[in-house]
């Protein structure tokens, strides 16, 4: 254990000290000044950069929390709702495809398939659907969306499945003997045991989300800027101290969104554990 931690702190707490450290310096006519000041910090939130923070995280928790309530059910059902085991094999096949390609190759393909002149245009004006092509459905928040959904959804469905997967049927089935009802078994013993996994999804998805820079690039086509162009052109114009805040506040988000849900599973826990000793 102790050769673990001191390995694990070589290698992940000491970059993301040095990191921190170094978004206190700043760079003037391309050259580093180490002299420790707040400069940087306040750059980054009186600039434009702070709207593009708030439109980050606010992409990211949407993307997130859809991702959610879209990957809990599929686990469910691949885990629990009695399909097949060579159903079962395909679709994790399916879904750990993706993560064998290439995340621009992947993306690029929808450019084709959503643009005015693009697959879906085509086949609804073949069908006399509709007369026009419709506009508008790339080089916005929802083309972003809908890629970050498409690239994200096996990280935050497998963690939940491998969850629920390890869960006792046994459990299961003397709760429906005793009378429980599929809602009070899901809301009883699946959720809160399936938690470690949902937890495990969404650091997995939030993380990526907020720095997202292939969805932003490809299908916002440059009027959807977030975190990730900032650090782009950051690192374009050599001002390292402030891809290091950039980096940092990155970092320090995740951080407390985790921390937040952690504290709400606990409070969960704790309440569930009051209201189940009254009866």
């Amino acid at each position: 254990m102790p050769l673990f931690l001191g390995v694990w702190s070589l290698v992940v707490i000491i970059p993301l000290v040095v990191l921190l450290v170094y978004s206190f310096f700043e760079s003037r006519n391309f050259a580093m000044v180490y002299e420790p000041t707040l400069n940087t910090w306040t750059n980054l939130f009186s600039s434009g950069r702070f709207e593009v923070t708030v439109r980050t995280l606010r992409i990211a928790l949407s993307v997130t929390a859809i991702e959610l309530l879209l990957a809990f059910p599929a686990a469910l059902w691949l885990a629990k709702g009695g399909c097949s085991k060579t159903t079962r094999a395909i679709v994790l096949a399916l879904l750990t495809i993706p993560f064998f390609l290439d995340l621009s190759s992947r993306i690029i393909v929808w450019r084709g398939i959503l643009d005015e002149t693009g697959l879906i245009n085509q086949v609804l004006m073949s069908l006399h659907v509709i007369s026009e092509p419709i506009k508008g459905m790339l080089y916005t928040e929802g083309s972003v969306h809908f890629g970050m959904l498409l690239t994200h959804f096996p990280s935050m469905v497998l963690p939940i499945y491998m969850a629920i997967n390890v869960i006792d049927d046994t459990l299961i089935a003397a709760a429906a003997d005793l009378g429980a009802s599929p809602a009070r078994i899901l809301k009883d013993i699946i959720f809160p045991l399936a938690m470690p996994g949902v937890l495990a999804g969404v650091v997995f998805t939030l993380g990526p989300a907020l720095a997202s820079w292939v969805e932003a690039n490809m299908l916002g086509g440059g009027f959807v800027n977030m975190l990730s162009n900032s650090v782009d052109s950051a690192y374009s114009a050599l001002r390292y101290p402030v891809l290091a805040a950039l980096s940092a506040f990155v970092i320090l988000l995740v951080g407390a969104i985790f921390l937040a849900l952690l504290l709400v599973t606990r409070r969960m826990a704790d309440a569930s554990t009051f209201f189940k000793s009254l009866h």
